[in-house]
């Protein structure tokens, strides 16, 4: 299971507002993201994004993509079958 975690990093950072993050994006990576594309973030999960905008967060927030995302595997999952 994919987690977004971009609320966290935020948090780590001190970023506490979608605004702020819209300044950052701005300031840091020169990229704009619309008030709702960003509320979208803050909000849920995204089902897909542009490389351009993970490398404009990465960017702003000093973060990989690793960062902003965990990864835990589903319960009684060892890893793939080998044929």
């Amino acid at each position: 299971m994919l987690e977004w975690m971009l609320r966290q990093v935020m948090a780590q950072r001190g970023v506490w507002s979608g605004a702020a993050l819209a300044r950052l994006l701005q300031e840091k990576s020169d990229y704009r993201l619309s008030a709702p594309s960003i509320s979208a973030l803050l909000t849920g999960s995204p089902k897909q994004m542009k490389a351009e905008t993970m490398d404009a967060l990465c960017t702003a927030l000093d973060c990989t993509p690793g960062d902003l995302w965990a990864y835990t595997p589903p319960a009684g999952r060892r890893g793939l079958k080998q044929a």
